[in-house]
């Protein structure tokens, strides 16, 4: 039931209309690992961190069962920092400072311990080193998920081209999905995309809920109003995570199965967003993600009679 998940453990500094913070937990991998936890574990993480990636995290990390046996630690220099300032509508945002420091020189190594996985999440990296992950597991997990972004489009394209050949799910949000596709229409979109190689296309419209794609099939998942949305930072992330733990706890990688997945996901993303960080993640119970979960069905649940 294992799930490998590849990506950033960094700080983030975040300004909001709600208030901003100076230097807190984040990365892709770290809310990957929160949220499917919930659900799986051990979480095989794979990330680097600097000398200043606190002792405290990781051991909050390992009570959660994520195994830090891929964990690179650089001892001469600094974690990966990005910041922040998001608008009114907390859906764009400015990126203020980016400083790779070890995230330069990531270059993911398998441990052996990890090689059983049989369930693969890339977070947003460089597709190259996506695919080097993929390429060093020496059988392929039951189902790989990748993520990305509009940089990677902008920056590496034939690199990530190759990549997307040999993963089975993409998640990107509409703008990526228009961008890798130059199709304005999210159908469209979908179809070009699967034809690059993913079986199935997950389209993240943040407030809006989220689409995934297989085939001719598709299914939509709203995203619950909430009254206060605080910080979206790792919302994307903590998606993945609910979506990845709900198939490795599972084992089950049909479209049947995604769609419940991808509920799962959206209800402890809708928890991320209720305080800066992954603050949320570490305190939610189980009886409140179940609780968030009935809210979910409860949104789109009615009955109708026709004729």
């Amino acid at each position: 039931m294992s799930l490998i998940a590849v990506g950033t453990m960094a700080f983030d500094a975040i300004e909001t209309p709600f208030g901003k913070t100076d230097r807190i937990i984040g990365g892709s991998a770290t809310y990957v690992a929160y949220a499917a936890s919930n659900f799986v574990q051990p979480i095989k993480q794979v990330s680097i961190v600097g000398y200043d990636f606190p002792e405290e995290e990781m051991n909050d990390l390992k009570k959660r069962g994520v195994e830090l046996e891929g964990v690179e630690v650089v001892k001469d220099k600094k974690s990966f920092f990005w910041s922040g300032r998001y608008h009114l509508d907390m859906n764009s945002r400015d990126t203020l400072v980016t400083d790779l420091n070890v995230l330069a020189d990531f270059n993911p190594v398998i441990p052996e311990s990890y090689q059983d996985a049989e369930f693969l999440m890339l977070g947003n990296l460089a597709p190259a080193i996506q695919k080097s992950v993929i390429l060093q597991m020496k059988k392929r997990p039951k189902l790989i998920v990748m993520d990305t972004m509009n940089f990677w489009m902008e920056i590496a394209m034939p690199e990530l081209e190759e990549t997307l050949k040999l993963v089975d799910v993409l998640m990107v949000n509409d703008s990526e999905a228009r961008q890798l596709s130059g199709q304005f229409s999210l159908v469209k979109a979908a179809k070009q995309i699967m034809k690059m190689g993913p079986k199935y296309l997950i389209i993240k419209k943040g407030e809006h809920g989220a689409l995934l794609f297989h085939e001719n099939e598709v299914f939509f998942a709203p995203a619950l109003p909430l009254e206060d949305v605080f910080d979206p930072t790792g919302a994307g992330d903590t998606f993945a995570g609910g979506f990845m733990g709900h198939i490795a706890k599972t084992k089950d990688i049909s479209f049947e199965n995604m769609k419940t997945a991808i509920i799962m996901g959206s209800a402890l993303a809708s928890f991320c967003v209720e305080k800066f960080g992954p603050t949320r993640l570490k305190e939610i119970t189980k009886e409140q993600i179940d609780a968030r979960i009935q809210q979910f069905v409860d949104l789109v649940n009615f009955d109708i009679k026709l004729g």
